[in-house]
């Protein structure tokens, strides 16, 4: 594998990485002055590259102040793709319609707030909107395959499971499932299948089987370009595949994933947000449930390793030595379910949980990125 990436300061142009999810500043504006845009009081070039926007992230963001009259937009748009915060409660009939719409469904609000505050989390859905429309413009290229690997123990979990799948943007998915102990002929299992569209794959692992072997009995089905790790009990949003797609290209990363934020704990029926996990980093850590890498690359690391638990822990470490490039973006749009233990392969007590949450909330609060129905 290739060795660790350069570091942020050398990417150009300017990226989301290295946004900042809490502002320490406050809302300055964007404005034209004639010959280019100003941001904050300093002048912009035209593609704005990294060492402009990072002193611009501290900002809660920028009020864009338009010109009657047309003029070049790169470098707003270029903010955008950066995951710069920008608002603009109404735009000139000359602005693209999507970029005018995006501007106006966010106001940038003072103050930090309490444990439930959504303050912040406003923010950076306002940034992770902006960075998608920003980074892919009029892209109407083909949809990438993705090759989805499932296994589960739990047929109560695989109808939500699937149809969070199914309903994935700009990506192709196949569904690769290793059902671990239960057999395919399972009622639950069957109206699961029945109930989805995908091309699914079934495989049958017994109950002996360890976990990381059956995924990668799974996994040696794909067909896909891609392939991406999925777990049955946790929810996705909608475009969960085109962000970790997405952040692969911009970063240039081997391993893409997700920060571990959002949690619910079932047992409390509560929401915690932990935000220790910072998004849009090189790391050598993403949320298990998230990993997403090219099928060559997995093949070449050798897949999960065939432990009962600790497989995606163990399959990170080996991709870091290997000399693996490991990009962790923002985890706006994935939730963990934290049940009973006895239902997990990895161990922590609720405790823990209450313990680094830097948000609190009662019942089930993603975010909006998830697009909960």
């Amino acid at each position: 594998m290739p060795a660790q990436s350069p570091p942020l300061s050398a990417v150009l142009p300017a990226t989301p990485a290295g946004f900042q999810r809490s502002a320490t500043g406050g809302t300055a504006e964007l404005s034209w002055a004639g010959q280019g845009w100003l941001a904050d009081g300093e002048p912009l070039g035209d593609r704005p590259d990294a060492t402009e926007v990072a002193r611009l992230r501290p900002l809660r963001g920028l009020t864009v102040r338009w010109p009657s009259a047309a003029v070049p937009t790169g470098a707003v748009t270029a903010l955008a793709a950066a995951g710069v915060p920008l608002h603009a409660a109404a735009s000139p009939a000359w602005v693209e319609p999507r970029l005018a719409r995006l501007l106006a469904d966010w106001t940038p609000e003072e103050g930090v707030g309490g444990p439930r505050s959504v303050t912040d989390l406003r923010r950076e859905e306002q940034s992770v909107r902006l960075r998608r429309h920003g980074l892919r413009g009029a892209d109407d290229t083909a949809a990438p395959k993705v090759s989805v690997v499932m296994a589960s123990m739990r047929p109560h979990l695989l109808g939500s499971a699937l149809t969070q799948i199914a309903r994935q943007r700009r990506v192709e998915a196949e569904v690769l499932l290793a059902l671990h102990g239960v057999p395919a002929g399972h009622e639950a299992v069957r109206r699961a299948i029945r109930g989805c569209d995908l091309p699914i794959t079934v495989i049958e692992a017994d109950a002996a089987t360890p976990f990381g072997e059956a995924l990668n009995t799974a996994a040696s089905r794909a067909g896909g370009e891609y392939v991406a790790k999925w777990d049955d009990d946790d929810w996705y949003g909608p475009e969960h595949l085109a962000d970790l797609l997405l952040a692969r290209s911009y970063a240039g990363a081997d391993i893409v994933g997700a920060a571990a934020e959002f949690f619910y704990l079932e047992p409390l029926n509560a929401t915690i947000r932990r935000t220790d996990y910072t998004g849009e980093i090189w790391s050598d850590h993403v949320a298990g449930g998230t990993i997403l890498l090219g099928r060559a690359a997995f093949a070449e690391l050798g897949g999960f390793p065939a432990l009962p638990r600790g497989v995606d822990a163990g399959f990170l470490k080996a991709a870091h030595a290997a000399g693996a490039r490991i990009y962790r973006t923002h985890g706006l749009g994935y939730v963990l379910r934290r049940s009973v233990s006895a239902e997990h392969t990895w161990r922590l007590s609720l405790a823990h949980f209450l313990r680094v949450a830097t948000n609190q909330w009662r019942g089930f609060r993603p975010s909006l990125i998830l697009e909960t129905p």
